[in-house]
């Protein structure tokens, strides 16, 4: 088996410090927390930002730039994945769908990238999903996608494309088909989120069936499910997520203290399970990213 590389997703845009006091929210916060998953085992961290005030999340450059900085900064080497996920959600109006209602967030494919333009981690993330998610719609055309995609590869990032269901998967072929999205891919296959792919191995059994030969692919389950498809995704060899994007427990009734507990106990899963886990300079060489100078 080929190393399995271990992504931490340090924070999103859904859990609050009323989920987990724990949760960084500062861009202090969250290199530090980073940086700590890194030091855990986590070869790569996959990063949102919120405003520091509010804990909201935010779109805003500065708290992307603070947070990468302070990474690059210090003394610990790990792959930076910055997300492109928001700027994606439609609520409609109840009177007039055509209008969008507060919490809205949809923009342009320009806007959406803006930050990686500037920053050029070596990987971010590119959602194909278009799907009802909790009390509002995720947004992502074809077009959006194909803009996005010409943007970051012209920018020497690599997109790791977050897929939620079938039909973005069958996206992907078509875009991977026309050149819009380049091999050899990456694929982060998400589960649990209602709506999109359901946890367990038949679900994503199925979704690696449909993935393109010769791709690297991880997964991850949402909230109760963290775990259990750690375990699912070594065993159908694929890599690896855990985070409090994802998971504000480290066990049953038990929050986490932060992010490096949830690698550890990720790590030591992917461990008992026969696998190894990848070093940062392995999964630079997997996913076929230069070394830094």
């Amino acid at each position: 088996m080929k190393p399995t590389i271990l992504t931490c997703a340090v924070t999103g845009s859904f859990p609050t410090r009323e989920h987990n006091r724990s949760l960084p929210v500062t861009p202090a916060e969250i290199a530090g927390e980073c940086v700590a998953a890194a030091r855990a085992g986590a070869a790569m961290c996959h990063i949102h930002v919120r405003d520091p005030k509010t804990g909201a999340p935010s779109m805003e450059l500065a708290y992307y730039r603070e947070v990468v900085e302070r990474i690059r900064a210090s003394d610990t080497d790990l792959i930076i994945n910055l997300t492109t996920g928001p700027g994606g959600r439609y609520f409609p109006s109840d009177d007039n769908p055509a209008v969008a209602a507060p919490g809205s967030s949809l923009t342009t494919p320009e806007r959406r990238i803006e930050h990686v333009l500037a920053l050029r981690p070596e990987v971010c993330s590119l959602d194909l999903n278009t799907m009802w998610f909790g009390s509002g719609a995720v947004i992502n055309s074809p077009r959006n996608v194909r803009i996005m995609a010409e943007k970051i590869y012209a920018a020497g990032v690599k997109p790791e494309l977050e897929v939620f269901d079938t039909g973005d998967i069958q996206l992907a072929n078509d875009l991977i088909a026309e050149g819009a999205l380049r091999e050899p891919t990456l694929f982060q296959v998400v589960t649990g989120v209602k709506y999109g792919f359901s946890t367990g191995a038949e679900a994503l059994l199925y979704a690696k069936s449909l993935l393109p030969g010769g791709c690297e692919w991880a997964a991850f389950g949402a909230s109760r499910s963290a775990f259990p498809m750690v375990a699912q995704s070594v065993l159908l060899g694929g890599h690896c997520r855990i985070g409090m994007e994802d998971t504000v427990y480290l066990d049953r009734g038990v929050k986490t203290p932060g992010n490096a507990a949830l690698v550890e106990k990720a790590s030591r899963i992917i461990r008992d399970l026969g696998a190894q886990l990848a070093t940062v300079a392995e999964a630079r060489a997997i996913l076929g990213l230069p070394a830094p100078a």
